[in-house]
């Protein structure tokens, strides 16, 4: 048995030990926003919050997270929020802070990264909310085939606190 909360929903799932915790989400709670990409902790498709930590959930066993706190993109502004998120209407939840600078500064291409990448910048921002470009680089491992990574600079440029 699996016992971790979810976006502030406990989670009891009977389910192997090793599983990885992307395919939990995805195949078993059926929250597609995670993304899947190369399996190996390379790509940061797949990164979700763990107590606030970025991880990397292909290769994160699901027996890792008991009793902890996984948020995943579904989450991220709903927790942020103390909205209920298993609520039906999430409509009124704002965006989080990152979301919002996404869309502001029109980041994504083809926008299959990009869950994992606002997820891995929110993360940091929590951390170090005036990161410098070293900061950035080694924080922010994700990988965009579009390109997208001077706009994503610009995103997290606009949220730093100066």
């Amino acid at each position: 048995m699996a016992n971790f909360k979810v976006n502030g929903v406990q989670q009891n799932l009977d389910i192997e030990p090793d599983m990885p915790l992307l395919w939990v989400i995805r195949d078993e709670l059926g929250m597609t926003g995670t993304k899947f990409g190369c399996g190996i902790a390379s790509c940061g498709a797949c990164t979700v919050h763990v107590n606030g930590m970025a991880v990397r959930s292909c290769v994160t066993p699901v027996s890792s997270v008991e009793g902890q706190e996984v948020t995943t993109i579904e989450g991220l502004a709903s927790v942020a929020a103390g909205a209920n998120p298993s609520a039906p209407d999430l409509s009124a939840v704002p965006l989080s802070a990152v979301q919002q600078a996404w869309i502001d500064h029109q980041v994504p291409q083809c926008g299959y990264c990009q869950s994992g990448m606002i997820m891995a910048v929110s993360s940091m921002l929590a951390a170090n909310p005036n990161p410098s470009d070293a900061d950035i680089d080694s924080s922010i491992t994700n990988v965009c085939r579009c390109g997208s990574y001077p706009r994503v600079r610009k995103a997290i440029r606009s949220l730093a606190i100066a």
